[in-house]
């Protein structure tokens, strides 16, 4: 008989795409599968037939509020933000609600910042295991993070451990008061403190599975102990079995590849300038184009596209990147791995958290480059695209990365790892 697993998980697609992914391959190997998120995504759990729970805080109205989606992208203090005024006063109703939908569970496995799932399972004596969807979550002194909102440090990175051991100690140590509520409620169910909630007691003594390819980043000796890197597990249907729409599909059949430029499902809610901006690059750079606007009504072009360009709420990027010249986007880690997968190379414009270590591991491999969000600038931007679409180091790397992470199955490996698992904790 299969199992009863729970796997909680808070953000935007780039969060809910792989726990959707796992999540189907552990229904299809005969589990009963409960995805517990915020409300909004209730109807797309439905849709691909898995159970689901609702979890406070509920993310409905945050992403249309444009004052919300500022404060939460800001490069600095966006993730002290999320962390501290959207996560942590809901992490009483978030630990209700996720210990109603364990109880029943055979095993949880929790999102970096499904900050309730640990306390619940050990409350409910349940096995849990921690996921990482970027190396950022780990904090190596070995392989450094770039910390977002302070680029400068990026050049400090070749001073290795003996210096940023103690620098990241101190990040630790300024990030420790932020999960104080969740403290204040251990304490109040008769348990102990942890020592740093939203850092370093997000990983699991039953094992942490990396759902990321082994191409963005290795296992370092810092590391927490039982670390399984699986490789990405892909999704990216904005419903069940929905395609690539007519107008897209017939405006790529009607001239060469075109450059993507989109901002993922979220920082897309705090654009500014960036598609104003991109619709003179690529007009400057002399190349196609598809927008991809979200459905954020201010991110519509102020004026009437040319037959050279397009613009489309969405599309899946498994569909739509592989067609495409080139891609801009933001550098989430979903979108990044969409994006390598692809074989096509890529500009990434960092807004916050773990986009501009992303961007850096990207360039690291060759397939793409960099740009900071302050020089988001058409005429920069087409200088950059001028490189990427002409110098062949960057498509050549791009289709090495490619054919690297199609002899990758994330999704196999994952259930892999999860049902041994089952088999050690049942």
């Amino acid at each position: 008989m299969g199992a009863r697993i729970l796997l909680t998980t808070f953000g935007s697609f780039g969060d809910l795409h792989p726990y959707l992914a796992v999540g189907i391959g552990l229904r299809n190997r005969g589990h009963h599968v409960t995805i517990g998120s915020s409300e909004i995504y209730r109807a797309k759990v439905e849709e691909e037939g898995l159970h689901f729970r609702a979890l406070r805080p509920s993310l409905e109205g945050m992403m249309d509020n444009p004052e919300h989606m500022q404060r939460a992208f800001h490069p600095r203090t966006g993730p002290e933000y999320v962390f501290r005024h959207v996560m942590m006063p809901a992490i009483e109703q978030m630990y209700e609600d996720t210990l109603a939908a364990g109880r029943d569970a055979d095993l949880l496995i929790g999102h970096a910042i499904a900050f309730a799932t640990p306390t619940v399972a050990e409350v409910l004596r349940k096995p849990w295991i921690s996921i990482a969807l970027q190396p950022s979550v780990f904090i190596s002194a070995y392989d450094p993070p770039v910390i977002s909102g302070v680029p400068a440090l990026t050049a400090l990175h070749p001073l290795g451990p003996g210096f940023w051991k103690p620098l990241l100690n101190l990040v630790r140590r300024v990030a420790r008061t932020w999960g104080s509520p969740l403290n204040k409620l251990r304490r109040q169910l008769g348990l102990s403190p942890l020592r740093n909630p939203v850092l370093n007691d997000m990983f699991s003594p039953y094992g942490t599975y990396a759902w990321f390819s082994p191409l963005l980043g290795r296992a370092q000796p810092d590391w927490p102990d039982r670390v399984t890197v699986t490789g990405f597990p892909f999704y990216d249907r904005l419903t069940a079995g929905e395609g690539l729409s007519p107008d897209l599909e017939q405006f790529l059949c009607a001239g060469p590849p075109p450059v993507v430029f989109t901002l993922g499902s979220s920082a897309v809610f705090a654009a500014g300038e960036f598609f104003h901006e991109s619709i003179s690059a690529a007009k400057q750079a002399g190349v196609r184009a598809i927008l991809l606007i979200g459905r954020d009504p201010r991110n519509t072009p102020r004026e009437s596209l040319p037959t050279e360009m397009i613009a489309a709420p969405y599309a899946p990027f498994s569909e739509l990147l592989p067609r495409a010249a080139a891609t801009v986007h933001q550098g989430g880690v979903g979108t990044t791995g969409q994006a390598l997968q692809a074989g096509r190379p890529t500009l990434i414009v960092p807004w916050s958290f773990d986009q501009p270590d992303n961007a850096k591991r990207v360039a690291r491999l060759g397939t793409g480059r960099t740009l900071a969000r302050s020089r988001y600038r058409a005429a920069t931007v087409a200088a950059e695209l001028r490189t990427l679409l002409h110098q062949p180091t960057y498509q050549a790397a791009a289709q090495q990365a490619s054919q690297i992470l199609a002899a990758e199955d994330g999704v196999s490996a994952a259930c892999d790892a999860l049902e041994a698992a089952l088999a050690l904790s049942l």
